[in-house]
């Protein structure tokens, strides 16, 4: 097991002992729609040391293609869906790709698929994208989801199959609407997927940004959020599970650039299997400008076997002393054998028993993401996950391990 935690930084300190590029300020970080701006990374970057770089290597290519995934959109009556072009005015108005595998997804990509909750419009069901593999050539994707002034509603993109993805989503949510967005990155086993997520959260409005990640070789989620005016709250949730030679990534920024708003992110992962890693980076930057800015990041992984690793570092930059709070906590540790103790003292088999402490641990947080379809889905996935680490403790297959249990 390797544990890597970085902790609140200088905005000037760039000093690493890593071997990599060193990093300033989250807020130099070059942004660019020019594939010429953003070459392909090394590895040695600050943003990708974590990476496994040649795993991703056909993810940066210039000529990516479009067939390599099917889309399949069932909208909320409120909805609409439109199919347009790259000249839409209102695709890119989220920001600039701030890595190679976002401003390759964003030229290659010819047209968007755009989901829109019209003003003052709640939603009265789900809005469900489905992603779904059918090759592996190397695919571009766009999606835009918009939430109009006083809108509400949900929308769950749901990926599953086996593909080679690189994916933009933007997020656009007007002043006073409400957006719960889920990403379930359910793939087979040998599935690469990169998705760069840009919001713009206007004022008064509150994006629920979700993040659940369980299969695929390779997983880089990389969500931006940033606040064009006052009164904004973002709230990031995310839970992921990586088995043996998975990599799971998430890197997130929040960009505080207005005053008075307020962010919350809380992420959660386990880990188990020889070579499953999982990385987890929280930049969130408070400019000058941005006083009563409210934020707090939080980062925790359970590590069920030897041979993982998982890697967690919270970054927070403040340039202004006027703030109501910012703070970030992180711990990465191993399975709890005192809690273990404690429940098969009272008569609970070990099988048991360990399923009931990986619950616990995600307990709460799956009911924070509050979409009944997503939180079933996700207690059966853990439950299958779990199913593995048994049979690697007990030795017993998973088929088996039930049988054995009853006996």
């Amino acid at each position: 097991m390797a544990i890597t935690t970085d902790h609140t930084r200088a905005v000037a300190d760039g000093a690493h002992s890593h071997g990599v590029v060193p990093a300033g300020s989250r807020a130099e970080r070059k942004t660019s729609f020019d594939l010429a701006d953003i070459p392909v990374p090394t590895g040695r970057e600050e943003e990708w040391r974590f990476s496994p770089v040649a795993r991703l290597q056909p993810l940066f290519a210039e000529d990516l293609g479009a067939g390599g995934v099917l889309t399949t959109v069932v909208e909320a009556p409120e909805a609409k869906v439109e199919i347009v072009g790259k000249d839409d005015a209102r695709l890119g108005t989220t920001g600039k790709p701030g890595d190679r595998t976002a401003v390759t997804a964003w030229n290659a990509a010819q047209e968007a698929t755009v989901i829109t909750l019209p003003a003052e419009a709640v939603a009265s069901d789900v809005t469900s994208v489905r992603v779904e593999g059918v090759t592996k050539d190397v695919t571009a994707q766009h999606l835009l989801v918009r939430a109009e002034h006083h809108a509400e509603g949900v929308v769950v993109i749901d990926h599953r199959g086996d593909a080679m993805l690189n994916q933009t989503v933007e997020i656009v949510v007007e002043d006073g609407a409400h957006l719960t967005l889920v990403s379930v990155q359910d793939w087979t086993d040998g599935a690469v997927h990169a998705s760069s997520h840009r919001a713009r959260v206007g004022r008064d409005a509150k994006l629920k940004h979700v993040v659940v990640t369980f299969g695929g070789d390779v997983v880089r989620i990389t969500p931006d959020a940033t606040f064009t005016a006052e009164g904004g709250e973002v709230e990031m949730v995310g839970l992921y599970f990586a088995d043996t030679d998975q990599h799971q990534e998430h890197r997130l920024f929040v960009d505080h650039a207005v005053p008075r708003c307020k962010s919350r992110v809380t992420y959660k992962g386990a880990l188990q299997g020889v070579g499953a890693h999982t990385v987890w980076v929280g930049d969130v930057l408070i400019q000058a400008e941005a006083e009563g800015t409210d934020t707090y990041e939080l980062n925790r992984n359970l590590v069920l076997s030897d041979g993982a690793r998982a890697d967690s570092v919270p970054n927070l930059e403040i340039e202004t002393g006027e703030i109501d709070g910012a703070g970030h906590a992180s711990a990465t540790g191993r399975f709890d054998d005192e809690q273990l103790f404690y429940l098969m003292a009272r008569g609970i088999p070990e099988v048991d028993a360990r399923r009931l402490v990986v619950r616990g641990f995600f307990a709460e947080l799956i009911e924070e993401i509050g979409v009944p379809s997503v939180r079933d889905r996700l207690i059966a996935s853990i439950e299958a996950e779990l199913e593995k680490s048994m049979s690697v403790i007990t030795g017993i297959a998973p088929a088996a391990a039930g049988e054995a249990e009853q006996a």
